[in-house]
C-alpha cells in the first residue's frame, strides 16, 4: 500500500508540474488573434555587431557590421541581393576606374556599416559631400543620377554626432604613397593624359572633372543641344571664371564641326586636361594665359555625327579587306543631314554685293529675314547665339583631310565662284595668324607636307576661296558679323586617324595651340568713355584704310587685332563726337593701350544709316519669326527620347531581377 500512495504521489507531482509549465506558457496567438489585440508581441533578440562577409567591403578599415543596414536591408544575404550592391560591384568599371575605390568605400559604410559594442557607427558627412564634389561629373558622364543611398544629409551625420571618415583605410595608403614619393622633384611631374578616343559620355566626364579639379579658374556651361539632345558643352578657363573682365580678350576653339574630323575633337579634350593640370603645377606661361585670357573650347560641336562616325569605324574594322575610304564621310553632318559648315547666313555674298555702294562696310552684317526660313540646324543656332553673347577677339575651328591653315573669306569674289584668291580688308592680319599656328606646328609649314588638294598654299596657310569656295562657312560668319577673327586648322589628311596616332598629332600640335591663344594680346586694346569716365557700349573703333570696324563691348572695352606699324584710329559713336589717334604699334606679343574720351554731340543723321542696313533689319534681329527659339530651350523630340530611352547600363541592372530601379535615372 506504501508503495502505490508514493506512485499515486508522483503522479500528482507530475501533473501539478505540468499543469504549472502549460499555466506559465505563453497563450497561443491563433490566426486573427493578432488583429484583435490578443497577442502580445515576443521579445527579438537585439541586434549584435558580426563579422564583414561583403567580398566587396572586405578592404573598409573596420572588420565587425550589423544587421539590419543604414537602409533597411535585414540580413547580409538581402544585402548582396540588392541594387545598391550591385552598383558597387561594377561602379569601377562603369565610371571607367574613375572615383576608385571612393564611391564603393562610401557604399559600404551604409550597406555594410560600422559597429563597436554591438552599436552601429555612421560615417561622416564631410567626406560624402567630398566625394559627391570631385565625382558628381562622373555620374553626369554616363548619364546616371547620384545614387540614393549616398545621399549625404539621409545617411551621413556630422562630425558632432560622433561618425568616422569612411575612407579611413584609403588615406593611410595615399599617405604612404606621398612618403615614399617625396623625393621626387616637382619639376618632373607631368600631365598624365590618356591618349585614346573619348566617345561622348566620356568627353563629358572628363571635363566635369577638369571643371571640379580646377574651380578656381574653370568653369562648363552648355550652348544648346545638338538634333538627338546631347548637351554642347562647353569648358571656360580664367582667373574668374563665369564673367567678362574689363581688357581681358575672349578667345574660343571649336572641334568636330564635321563629326567625322576627330583630331580636333581629341586635341581639345587633351588640351582641357593639360590646361587644368600645368596651371596647378605652377607652369608660369599656363598661368599666365589663363589670368589674362578668358578661353572657351568646345570640343564637339557635332557629337550626333561623331558617333555615326565612330561606330562606322568599328564596322569597317570587322573586315580588313575593306577599304578605309567606304567611311570617309560617314557622319560629316549632324543627325538632319546637314553640313554644318555651310549652314551659316551668307553673309561673303552681301559683302560683295555692297562693296559698289560708298562707304561700304564689312562688319556686323545683320542676318537677312529671308536666311531664317530655311533649315537652320540647332547646332548652328547655338553656335551663333553664343558668337553674339560674348565678345569673341580670336577663334580657330578645327578640321581634317588637310594639313594647312585657311582663313576669309571662303566664298570667292569670282562671279562664277570659281576659286580664286578673295582677301578680307584684313588680310595681313590674318596672314599673321594663320602663320601663327603653322609655324608653332611641326610640320605644316614645310610646304612639302601638304597631303590634300591645298597645292596653292604658303608655308601652311591658304586663302579659303583660293583653295575651294564655298558659302555659308563659319569662319566668314565670325568676321562679317562679329568682332572675332577666326581662321580655320586643318589637321591632317586621315579624317579618323588610328588611335595610335593621337599622341603624335597632340605633340605636333601642342605648341600652336598655346601660341595662337597668345596671340589674342597682339594689336591695341582700350576704352571708350564718356566725359564722365563711363563706358559707352557699341561705340565703332576704326582703323583708316580698314572697311572693317569693331565695337566696344558693354563697359566700353575693346580689342582690335592689328599688325605692327604707324595706324590712324578713329572712335565714334552716336550722340558723341569722334576722336581720333595716331598709333605707333611696334613688334610686340603684348597689345598696345589706347583709350578714348568721347563728348556729348546732336546725333548725327547719317550716323543712324551707319546702324542700320536697308531692307535687312538691324543687327539686334535674331530668329525675328521665333522659327527656332525651341532650340534655346528643350525640344519635343528630346523630351520623348529622355521618357523613352534608357542609357547604356540599365539592362544590366533590370536584368538581375527585382523591382526596376529607376532611381539610377536622371530624367525619371
Amino acid at each position: 500500500m506504501a508503495h502505490k500512495s508514493r506512485k499515486r504521489s508522483n503522479i500528482l507531482l507530475f501533473l501539478l508540474q505540468l499543469l504549472t509549465l502549460v499555466w506559465c506558457a505563453p497563450p497561443r496567438c491563433d490566426p486573427g488573434h493578432d488583429f484583435l489585440g490578443r497577442c502580445k508581441p515576443t521579445a527579438e533578440e537585439k541586434p549584435k555587431c558580426t563579422d564583414m562577409l561583403l567580398s566587396y567591403c572586405d578592404d573598409m578599415a573596420y572588420t565587425q557590421t550589423m544587421f539590419p543596414n543604414i537602409i533597411g536591408h535585414r540580413t547580409r544575404e538581402e544585402a548582396e541581393l540588392g541594387t545598391e550592391y550591385l552598383l558597387l560591384s561594377v561602379v569601377e568599371s562603369l565610371l571607367g576606374g574613375e572615383c576608385t575605390p571612393d564611391i564603393r568605400m562610401l557604399g559600404c559604410s551604409v550597406l555594410a556599416p560600422r559597429c563597436e559594442k554591438d552599436r552601429v557607427l555612421k560615417p561622416c558627412r564631410s567626406t560624402c559631400e567630398a566625394v559627391r564634389k570631385s565625382c558628381a561629373h562622373a555620374f553626369d558622364g554616363i548619364d546616371m543620377a547620384w545614387p540614393y543611398f549616398l545621399d549625404c544629409d539621409r545617411f551621413y551625420v556630422s562630425d558632432q554626432e560622433g561618425c568616422y571618415d569612411p575612407l579611413e583605410g584609403l588615406r593611410e595608403q595615399e599617405m604612404e604613397a606621398i612618403e615614399s614619393t617625396a623625393s621626387v622633384p616637382v619639376e618632373e611631374s607631368s600631365t598624365m593624359i590618356q591618349f585614346a578616343y573619348h566617345s561622348n559620355a566620356q568627353m563629358i566626364s572628363i571635363m566635369k572633372k577638369m571643371e571640379a579639379r580646377c574651380s578656381d579658374i574653370a568653369t562648363t556651361y552648355s550652348i544648346g543641344r545638338s538634333v538627338e539632345g546631347k548637351d554642347l558643352l562647353v569648358i571656360e578657363f580664367s582667373n574668374n571664371p563665369g564673367e567678362h573682365e574689363l581688357l581681358e580678350p575672349e578667345v574660343k576653339y571649336i572641334g568636330n564641326m564635321h563629326g567625322n574630323e576627330v583630331m580636333g575633337r581629341q586635341l581639345l579634350i587633351y588640351l582641357v586636361q593639360y590646361l587644368c593640370s600645368e596651371y596647378l603645377l605652377g607652369n608660369e606661361r599656363i598661368q599666365t594665359l589663363i589670368n589674362t585670357t578668358r578661353i572657351h573650347i568646345l570640343p564637339s560641336m557635332n557629337p550626333d555625327g561623331y558617333e555615326m562616325a565612330a561606330s562606322g569605324v568599328q564596322d569597317s574594322n570587322y573586315d580588313d579587306e575593306s577599304p578605309r575610304y567606304d567611311t570617309w564621310n560617314i557622319g560629316r553632318t549632324n543627325a538632319q543631314n546637314i553640313d554644318l559648315n555651310r549652314n551659316f547666313p551668307d553673309l561673303t555674298s552681301i559683302a560683295y554685293n555692297r562693296r559698289r555702294h560708298k562707304g561700304h562696310r564689312t562688319d556686323h552684317i545683320p542676318i537677312p529675314d529671308y536666311y531664317w526660313f530655311g533649315k537652320v540646324a540647332p547646332e548652328t543656332y547655338a553656335v551663333m547665339k553664343w558668337i553674339r553673347s560674348i565678345p569673341f577677339v580670336l577663334s580657330a575651328n578645327f578640321h581634317g583631310g588637310d594639313l594647312v591653315v585657311s582663313y576669309p573669306y571662303d566664298l570667292s569674289k569670282h562671279p562664277l565662284e570659281r576659286n580664286m584668291f578673295s582677301p578680307t580688308p584684313d588680310d595681313q592680319v590674318f596672314k599673321l595668324l594663320a602663320r601663327t599656328y603653322a609655324n608653332a606646328h611641326e610640320t605644316m609649314s614645310n610646304d612639302s607636307e601638304w597631303c590634300g588638294s591645298s597645292r596653292d598654299s604658303e608655308g601652311g596657310i591658304v586663302n579659303g576661296a583660293q583653295w575651294y569656295s564655298f558659302a555659308g562657312g563659319m569662319q566668314d560668319f565670325n568676321y562679317l558679323h562679329t568682332n572675332c577673327f577666326e581662321v580655320t586648322v586643318e589637321l591632317g589628311c586621315d579624317k579618323f586617324p588610328a588611335e595610335e596616332e593621337l599622341y603624335t598629332g597632340w605633340h605636333e600640335n601642342k605648341e600652336a595651340l598655346l601660341t595662337f591663344m597668345e596671340a589674342a594680346h597682339r594689336g591695341i586694346k582700350g576704352l571708350v568713355k564718356d566725359e564722365d569716365g563711363n563706358g559707352i557700349k557699341g561705340a565703332t573703333v576704326s582703323v583708316k584704310g580698314v572697311r572693317h570696324d569693331i565695337t566696344t563691348a558693354a563697359n566700353g572695352d575693346y580689342w582690335r587685332l592689328l599688325t605692327p606699324g604707324i595706324h590712324i584710329l578713329t572712335a565714334s559713336a552716336p550722340g558723341y563726337t569722334r576722336a581720333m589717334k595716331k598709333v605707333h604699334l611696334p613688334r610686340m606679343n603684348k597689345a598696345g593701350r589706347v583709350d578714348f574720351v568721347l563728348q556729348k554731340a546732336a546725333l548725327e543723321p547719317d550716323m543712324e544709316d551707319d546702324y542700320t542696313i536697308p531692307s535687312m533689319g538691324t543687327y539686334e534681329r535674331f530668329d525675328p519669326y521665333n522659327h527656332f527659339e525651341r532650340y534655346s530651350t528643350a525640344e519635343v523630340v528630346q523630351n520623348r527620347e529622355e521618357r523613352t530611352e534608357k542609357p547604356w547600363w540599365w539592362n544590366y541592372f533590370v536584368s538581375s531581377g527585382g523591382a526596376a530601379p529607376t532611381w539610377l535615372l536622371r530624367h525619371y
